[in-house]
């Protein structure tokens, strides 16, 4: 069906779970894409990622109550508030006034022109503030998009319920969850630049401020295919990546999407946390029940799970929620080749993917999911893809090796078959990286390889 025939991503994840063959855990994550063409950017590479990071980014914004902050990692912070507003949170009920101001970006004029797009920003917000990031478009009709909302975010859920927002749509593109999509991209029509715009919300009377210091997006137009190109393998490496089952989590804090069991989104983005060396601390954790094995991933499903969407697989949350440790960056991109995970890897940086497949089209899987991540962390002699896989049924079980073709496949392609026969969607390459606030000279090189910088 099309898009726009589509209810809420959530429901229709929930009717692909329900029909997927599974020996053990389903994840359900964000997983969508579209029809595509390659564009007339960087040849071959039909995803671009643009971010606005440096102190001159900032400064090139229209600002109404904020200001760029200089140094090591630049930012913007409220300044003086715009104005003062009231939001009710549709997740309580309750109605606060709360203190704003805006920021929007320039105009992006996209290298390909895209038929999905989805923000990532990196922020700090301290206990009684918080964040808003919208997208406003200009289609390949001339015709422009209304101002859709992105996500509504905080680090913490004391303030407000960190929030997707659904039913929005316009006729010609509709926000999922976290994913802006054209929704019939069979007529031609892309998106063909835009503008983020983010709004800083703290309590009346305080001085507290969100400061951020990444907001960008990854626009793509992947071509629809059921199958992708082989590559070569180039690269024998495994990183020391900390090992976390999502599976013995399984009914713990069931408020959480249902507990461990759909965790795979927070239990992979704690992995490479602490690869990183971040870690939550005591204080943090002290909700946790003392009795339950590695309470940061029971801290990482909360901090990224979105109320609306009532899972902790919302990509943007989860990158967000990485990139609240001081050191670290966080960005959701599409890869497009494991050629692309071998750079990447062998700069020392690993990446979480997200794949969709049957129990049959992955060897030693020994499940089958609508939705599911890893974190890949190396490749065999051969070849093979190593991946700390969270459905597993012990933190010493999570090692896995995958056949190479077919992970690829299985992570790149955009439409597949599940277990009803029928066609369902794929998320063609979508990865979240997670990498140091000051990388050295050839995790850049990498980076930049992949259009991240």
């Amino acid at each position: 069906m099309s898009r726009a025939q589509q209810p809420s991503r959530r429901s229709v994840l929930g009717a692909a779970v329900a029909v997927a063959v599974s020996a053990g855990a389903v994840s359900a994550v964000p997983a969508v894409a579209a029809p595509a063409v390659r564009h007339g950017g960087a040849p071959g590479r039909p995803v671009e990622y643009h971010a606005w990071t440096s102190y001159t980014d900032w400064r090139r914004g229209t600002a109404h109550g904020v200001r760029a902050v200089a140094g090591s990692r630049p930012g913007i912070v409220i300044a003086a508030p715009a104005g003062r507003t009231d939001y009710t949170d549709p997740h309580t009920g309750t109605t606060a006034t709360w203190e704003y101001a805006t920021w929007t970006s320039p105009a992006h004029r996209l290298g390909v022109p895209a038929t999905e797009v989805i923000a990532s920003w990196n922020a700090h917000t301290p206990e009684g503030t918080w964040l808003q990031v919208e997208l406003n478009g200009t289609y390949s009709d001339g015709t422009a998009t209304p101002w859709y909302v992105m996500g509504r975010w905080a680090s913490g859920d004391q303030d407000i319920r960190r929030t997707s927002v659904d039913d929005q749509s316009d006729g010609k593109s509709s926000v999922w969850t976290d994913t802006f999509a054209i929704d019939d991209a069979s007529t031609g029509l892309r998106l063909v630049s835009y503008r983020l715009r983010l709004t800083l919300y703290r309590k009346p009377g305080t001085r507290l401020t969100p400061t951020v210091r990444r907001l960008g997006a990854m626009g793509s137009d992947i071509p629809d295919r059921f199958t992708v190109p082989a590559s070569t393998p180039a690269l024998t490496r495994e990183l020391a990546v900390p090992r976390y089952s999502q599976e013995i989590h399984k009914g713990q804090y069931p408020q959480y999407d249902n507990g461990g069991e759909a965790w795979c989104s927070p239990t992979s983005s704690e992995m490479i946390i602490e690869y990183w060396g971040a870690r939550p601390t005591p204080e943090q954790l002290s909700w946790v029940d003392p009795a339950y094995a590695d309470p940061q991933v029971c801290h990482a499903a909360r901090s990224t799970y979105d109320y609306q969407y009532e899972g902790c697989g919302n990509w943007p949350f989860n990158a967000a929620y990485a990139a609240s440790y001081s050191g670290l960056q966080g960005v959701i991109t599409r890869l497009t080749s494991l050629t692309d995970l071998e750079n990447l890897i062998a700069a020392g940086i690993p990446a979480i993917t997200s794949q969709s497949f049957l129990k049959t089209e992955l060897t030693g899987a020994g499940y089958g999911t609508s939705g599911h991540l890893m974190t890949v962390i190396g490749f065999t002699g051969d070849g093979d893809v190593i991946a700390n896989d969270p459905a597993s049924p012990s933190d010493d079980a999570v090692r896995r090796v995958y056949a190479r073709r077919e992970f690829e496949t299985i992570w790149l392609r955009t439409k597949r078959y599940n277990a009803s026969g029928q066609v369902a969607s794929g998320t063609g390459g979508v990865c979240y990286l997670y990498f140091p606030a000051d990388p050295t000279p050839r995790q850049r090189r990498a980076l930049a390889e992949v259009g991240v910088r």
